[in-house]
Parts: C-alpha cells; structure tokens; sequence
C-alpha cells in the first residue's frame, strides 16, 4: 500500500459507487460499476470495480476483497487562458499561477478553443485534461 501522496487519498473499495475516481493500474479512472459478491465461507465480500481511465478512455476490471483500501486521484479543478494555438496543442496560461503550458485540445472541443478563451483543466495525478470552454458570459 502506498503512503499518502499530495494527489492521493485512500478509500475503501467496499464504498466505491458509480462515478467515483479511482487509480487502476497507475491510471486515474472513473468507475462505471461496482458488483459485490457476498462473502464465501471461509472469505470476505469481494468488490468487482468495471472503470474507465480518464484519459486513455481504457476500461479496467479489478477484484479484490471488500475491506481493502484503494487509491483515489484528487483532482484539481482549474482555468487558463488559451495563449496560442499550434495543430491541436494550446499553450495556456494558469488563471492562478501564470504558469504557461501546452496542452493537447480534446476532439470535440476543436472548434470552441480559440486564443483568448478560457477554459476548464483538470490535473490528475501528472496530467493536465482540458475539459471545457468557459463561456464569454460567466467571464464578465
């Protein structure tokens, strides 16, 4: 079992629902569905958690007895502002920080993102994820 990290936190799998953020494999994942066994003769409940990576869009299965801990990615929620734009990476800049990074523009946000606008990140464990534009009127 691994320490606390300053992204991590502990949980109990026996408390995981739909919807949950949970690393499987190294991978920061949000859990899609959670089956749990009842307890054998001699055993504990066992906890089968279906999840799918946040990042890759990978499902992964595991199962392992109800009590045990497993990880939780904490993920922090944040704006930046699109400085430029080079194919589909944006070089942007914390709202907070001013720290200025390139990220990777999702597909389905290739139209809305444009220099200038803001958006929604998320950093999960070392990534960065663009998650939405900031509409012009919530910047007023």
């Amino acid at each position: 079992m691994s320490e606390e990290m300053g992204n991590v936190k502990l949980a109990s799998v026996g408390g995981m629902k739909k919807g949950n953020y949970i690393i499987i494999e190294g991978v920061a994942s949000t859990v899609v569905d959670t089956q749990t066994s009842r307890p054998g003769k001699h055993g504990h409940a066992k906890v089968r958690l279906s999840a799918v990576g946040l990042i890759d869009g990978k499902k992964r299965i595991v199962v392992m007895p109800g009590h045990d801990n497993v990880e939780v990615p904490i993920i922090e929620k944040k704006t930046a502002q699109v400085l430029s734009i080079t194919g589909d990476m944006a070089n942007v800049m914390d709202s907070e920080s001013y720290e200025t990074f390139d990220m990777k523009i999702p597909d389905e946000m290739k139209e809305e993102v444009k220099e200038g606008v803001s958006i929604l990140y998320w950093t999960i464990l070392n990534d960065k994820v663009m998650k939405q534009v900031k509409s012009a009127d919530a910047q007023q």
